[in-house]
């Protein structure tokens, strides 16, 4: 399996990125082709030092990371990557992509 993950910085506007993620992001963001899972953080994102200045964590489920690749080359990935711009811009949004493995 493979996992996107989407750290957000907490955004000037809490309610309209709220909005927007929930209303227009994620339902475009499931259609992308090869999509396991959707899961999203629910509360504050803690750190070993208390609450964070982050505002959500989505992790992403696929088969593999050429999964991924393909999903996000479709017109739907190409669709749901301008729209995250649209929500943060890259600086307040940080991508992981990596294969995991059950120990």
């Amino acid at each position: 399996m493979a996992r996107m993950v989407t750290i957000f910085v907490k955004p000037t506007d809490v309610d309209a990125f709220d909005k927007h993620y929930f209303e227009t992001h994620v339902p475009l963001a499931k259609k992308l082709p090869g999509l396991r899972k959707y899961e999203v953080s629910r509360g504050p994102i803690m750190t070993r030092g208390g609450v964070s200045d982050f505002h959500l964590v989505s992790i992403l489920h696929f088969d593999s990371l050429d999964a991924i690749k393909t999903a996000f080359v479709s017109p739907i990935g190409q669709e749901c990557g301008a729209d995250r711009r649209h929500l943060a811009a890259d600086g307040d949004a940080l991508m992981l992509l990596f294969e995991d493995r059950e120990l």
